[in-house]
């Protein structure tokens, strides 16, 4: 029986794989978007180390949109301020994003009228938030024609957008926020609080006197210590969890002393 012959043989075809790879990495880093290379956008205003991932969504009314520093804009995210382009649009920013703010891939800030996003915000892929609404008041036009409702939206600061998410005009997002993916957000929602659904409800809030309600079901994390370097933790990673946990009883120089590198795994269980 005949052997099929590819075009290409295993060699030539591993060498145009990496050759566009190559290509495309140089591409995505050529075509990404910072303040000291805007190519042909110009924001109003944009921070040290932000950055726009290549390739972008739909991006313009840019004079007035404002974002701040150390953001991380991903691939296809669409940022527009106006009804359309090329409109003047005053002389203050329409959409105004925090410092450290992340927006997932694909996400999409339609501001029409003023959106405002706080610092240090946090978006999954494929979030949602617009200023505007189409409204379908008059039953014998098209909705498509007929003037949209327009209200402003804030985010405030320290919030997680989950995944998929819609926050719609006029919605009012407190400070440390948890929007849960796929809800639809409007109205307000208070601070540290978690939302849910579609429409979104508030499903745990922060009790300054009681803590979470309903209280969380898992325990919160705890993050590594300053210090511990991570040669520290792989000397940990032969223990079982019973012998880590009487460690946390050492003071900080016997801890320091038996994940020092070289020190023998007896010896932490000994002292253990």
């Amino acid at each position: 029986m005949p052997t099929s012959k590819n075009t290409f043989s295993s060699w030539r075809r591993r060498l145009a794989q990496r050759a566009v790879h190559a290509g495309w990495a140089w591409v995505q880093r050529t075509g990404a978007v910072t303040a000291a290379q805007p190519g042909r956008f110009r924001f109003g205003a944009m921070g040290t180390g932000t950055r726009l991932a290549f390739p972008l969504g739909t991006v313009f009314g840019e004079p007035w949109i404002h974002v701040g520093a150390h953001c991380i804009i991903a691939e296809q995210v669409t940022l527009t301020a106006g009804l359309m382009p090329d409109l003047d649009l005053g002389p203050d920013p329409i959409l105004r994003i925090g410092d450290g703010v992340v927006l997932g891939r694909g996400s999409h800030v339609i501001a029409d009228t003023t959106v405002t996003i706080g610092s240090d915000c946090y978006f999954g892929p494929y979030v949602y938030v617009t200023s505007t609404n189409h409204s379908y008041d008059d039953p014998h036009e098209p909705i498509g024609k007929q003037w949209p409702r327009m209200d402003p939206v804030s985010i405030g600061p320290g919030c997680w957008i989950g995944t998929g998410a819609v926050i719609l005009p006029g919605a009012r997002i407190g400070r440390n926020v948890v929007v849960a993916a796929g809800a639809v957000v409007r109205g307000t929602v208070p601070d540290h609080a978690v939302v849910a659904g579609a429409p979104a409800r508030v499903v745990r809030r922060w009790d300054a006197r009681l803590g979470w309600q309903p209280p969380l079901r898992t325990p919160a994390p705890v993050p590594i210590p300053d210090g511990v370097t991570p040669e520290q933790l792989l000397a940990l990673s032969d223990l079982d969890a019973e012998q880590i946990s009487r460690l946390t009883d050492l003071d900080a120089e016997t801890m320091a002393r038996l994940t020092e590198p070289g020190a023998e795994t007896e010896d932490v269980r000994a002292e253990s």
